[in-house]
């Protein structure tokens, strides 16, 4: 199991623990909307230091990023699986062609 499988199952363990004993479970409980807008200030970051060339401090960021963004799907009951799964689905497949596909 990956440090990200092994994450995206944390997150999942959270979902329903009690908000004062966690900050996954603080997040979840506010809802979709905010851990949408918490993927979205962590994703900014992470451009920021990508722009700067910091190549520490955009790992770190990036590691924020891949956080809140499995806390995000957790939100709407999206799971790491099912996003490898529209990965492999893809997997073999131009980018280009996709795009269009989905155009």
């Amino acid at each position: 199991m990956t440090a990200l499988n092994r994450l995206a199952a944390t997150i999942a363990a959270r979902k329903g623990a009690d908000p004062d004993s966690s900050w996954t479970a603080k997040l979840l409980a506010k809802g979709p909307e905010k851990c949408a807008e918490k993927f979205g200030e962590e994703a900014v970051e992470a451009i920021i230091e990508a722009v700067k060339g910091d190549r520490a401090k955009l790992t770190a960021e990036a590691a924020d990023v891949l956080y809140h963004l499995l806390v995000m799907l957790a939100a709407r009951d999206v799971t790491l699986a099912d996003v490898e799964a529209e990965l492999a689905r893809r997997e073999g497949t131009s980018g280009l062609a996709e795009k269009a596909a989905r155009g």
